[in-house]
């Protein structure tokens, strides 16, 4: 933490390439600055409004004294059951964990399943089920729903929409607004399994080790961090885009750079080689269960031990601080100390990982 802060007025950004599609491509939904740029200059000019402006995974918001986030996303993943996972389970896990994002106890979910003619029943009553067992785990219960059928060839199988909602239990201002410089940021656990996970069995990608999906919900781990009193000022899920874009999405939003040290941040050895081999970067490729936390500098340590405290297959990991550069930049101390910078991508790695 007392290190010197990198000049990076020395330093140079490569340029980021032209966007010249006047129509969506896959690029728009892969959590890099095309997709930013589609939200901003098309969704936010139509809706914007207080509680959309505050751009957080769930919207804040109180009816009649009680203290709510609201979150809706959907889900196209292919293939529709992967190692550690399914649609179904995804869907659970990533609505929840959006509410977890605005500090919320999730409660309540709504489904809609998009149907294409001449999905298997039995497999849709398996993703069902296993979308039981998520829910049941994540303590939340699904209360309302709907169904609709497209033609075949029209629906890829299977596309979930999803909302939920959950309580506020407390009044803390939990955002990248709340960032400050010297803040510790932390991750729950290592990093792009999921998105490798979803490559390997889409492209038939054989490793020496099965690379499971860290799908999972993190309420339960949010909620015990907030329980204990720790100052927790940000928190975002590392799902499209990975660590990288987020933290520089973060960055944009509070106006304070951050320092990241790779040698501290845990990837394991298969996904790893398995990025080296696709040429991907494990920075960039998207989890399922993973967040960061953006807390107090002095609250770091505590924090950890409680993140340790619901680790099953992982440790969570001190990856770096948050600086006070006025130009919102996110460094990158190499593992030989280096120092480059992480940019944000503009289309994506992976794409229908979610």
């Amino acid at each position: 933490m007392g290190k010197k802060e990198p000049d990076i007025n020395a330093m140079l950004a490569c340029p980021r390439p032209f966007e010249p599609s006047s129509h969506i491509t896959m690029a728009h939904g892969g959590g890099g600055l095309v997709m930013h740029r589609l939200i901003e200059d098309v969704f936010m000019k139509a809706f914007d409004n207080p509680l959309l402006g505050q751009r957080h995974d769930a919207a804040s918001l109180s009816i009649k004294g009680v203290h709510l986030a609201f979150t809706t996303d959907s889900y196209v993943v292919q293939p529709l059951i992967f190692p550690g996972g399914d649609i179904g389970s995804l869907a659970v896990h990533g609505t929840v964990n959006d509410l977890a994002m605005a500090g919320a106890r999730p409660l309540y979910l709504s489904a809609g399943f998009i149907l294409e003619e001449g999905l298997s029943l039995d497999l849709l009553r398996k993703i069902v089920n296993s979308m039981r067992c998520a829910a049941d785990a994540s303590k939340v219960a699904l209360v309302t729903g709907d169904t609709k059928v497209v033609n075949h060839r029209n629906g890829d199988g299977l596309f979930i929409n999803t909302a939920g909602i959950g309580v506020i239990e407390h009044d803390r201002v939990i955002g990248p607004g709340s960032v400050c410089p010297g803040d510790a940021i932390l991750i729950n656990g290592d990093l792009g399994r999921h998105g490798i996970a979803i490559m390997a069995v889409r492209e038939g990608l054989e490793f020496e080790t099965t690379i499971e999906s860290d799908s999972a919900p993190v309420a339960a781990a949010v909620l015990d961090l907030l329980g204990q009193g720790i100052d927790v000022h940000c928190l975002r899920d590392l799902t499209r885009g990975g660590l990288a874009s987020t933290i520089n999405e973060i960055a944009e939003s509070s106006g304070c750079g951050a320092l990241i040290r790779e040698s501290a941040v845990p990837v394991r050895d298969d996904v790893a080689g398995a990025c080296e081999v696709l040429g991907f970067d494990p920075l960039y490729v998207a989890n399922e269960g993973r967040f960061m936390a953006y807390v107090a500098e002095q609250d770091a340590n505590r924090a950890m031990e409680i993140l340790s405290r619901h680790a099953t297959d992982t440790q969570p990991a001190l990856i770096g601080h948050v600086t006070d550069t006025a130009s919102k930049r996110v460094i990158l101390e190499s593992r030989i100390g280096a120092m480059r910078i992480l940019d944000m991508l503009s289309g994506e790695q992976l794409p229908r990982i979610c």
